[in-house]
């Protein structure tokens, strides 16, 4: 086997499973010690992977995020199923709000409930909203992030003061044994807000954000009723969660329960 071969299969390896050792790279590849440690070094000098004493794990810290139409393409058919999912919770009259999120657009394209006032701080959100008859829509001020079409800033937060709402669509960047994170504090800052004006947290979250730890911590489960994600959860994010008393819902399937 090549050794770009071996990068790739240690890397599939590492991705179920939280850790590989020199010794397993020697015994699953069939290579000397030196070889396996010169792959080691291969994959952390691009990135891939952080070494740890005899061994390697992936990263838990996430750095990069895309713009908001690449992150509209990243897992776009999860998403689509997650966003169905979440609009069958709205029911007629609800009032609601929605952060920028591109999975949370797609809650706000599904929308089929009639009646309802809808809170948002995106630009995409609120355009898509206008195309639908029985929703008024309050877009928040502040500042335009044009990089993830979505507002920040004082001003936003200030305004959230003046209402409050039945529920909250969140979208989230990374999910670990600690919450949810974000790539900048104003996100953080303006999800915290939001969180204080609604009675209901409802978090909308693929797969491929589990897992994931980025720069800023946002809330910690305790902050969250409710989880829609479209593939079953590992044991230990599942019992982290019903700590929490947090509904875990599969999008297209059925509630997950403790």
């Amino acid at each position: 086997m090549f050794q770009e071969e071996r990068l790739i299969s240690i890397l599939e390896y590492l991705k179920s499973n939280k850790r590989i050792s020199v010794d397993l790279i020697c015994e699953l590849y069939e290579v000397s010690r030196d070889t396996a440690r010169r792959d080691m070094v291969k994959l952390e000098e691009q990135g891939s992977i952080v070494r740890t004493r005899g061994g390697a794990i992936l990263p838990t810290l996430y750095k990069e995020v895309g713009n908001y139409d690449q992150r509209l393409q990243e897992e776009s058919s999860s998403k689509l199923t997650i966003g169905k999912t979440a609009a069958t919770l709205v029911q007629d009259g609800d009032y609601l709000m929605m952060d920028a999120s591109t999975t949370v657009l797609h809650a706000a394209t599904a929308l089929t409930s009639k009646n309802n006032i809808v809170i948002t701080s995106s630009i995409e959100t609120a355009a898509i909203l206008t195309r639908k008859e029985g929703i008024t829509i309050h877009m928040l001020g502040g500042v335009l992030d044009t990089k993830h079409h979505g507002v920040y800033g004082a001003k936003a937060i200030e305004m959230l003061k003046e209402y409050h709402v039945d529920k909250l669509f969140i979208g989230t960047c990374g999910i670990s044994e600690t919450g949810l994170s974000a790539p900048n504090e104003e996100d953080c800052y303006l999800v915290r807000a939001m969180m204080q004006y609604a009675d209901q947290v409802i978090v909308l979250a693929d797969h491929s954000k589990f897992g994931k730890r980025l720069f800023h911590h946002v809330v910690g489960f305790e902050n969250i009723d409710m989880l829609v994600t479209d593939q079953a959860l590992s044991e230990e994010m599942k019992e982290r969660l019903f700590a929490s008393e947090v509904e875990i819902v599969l999008a297209g399937g059925e509630d997950q329960h403790d």
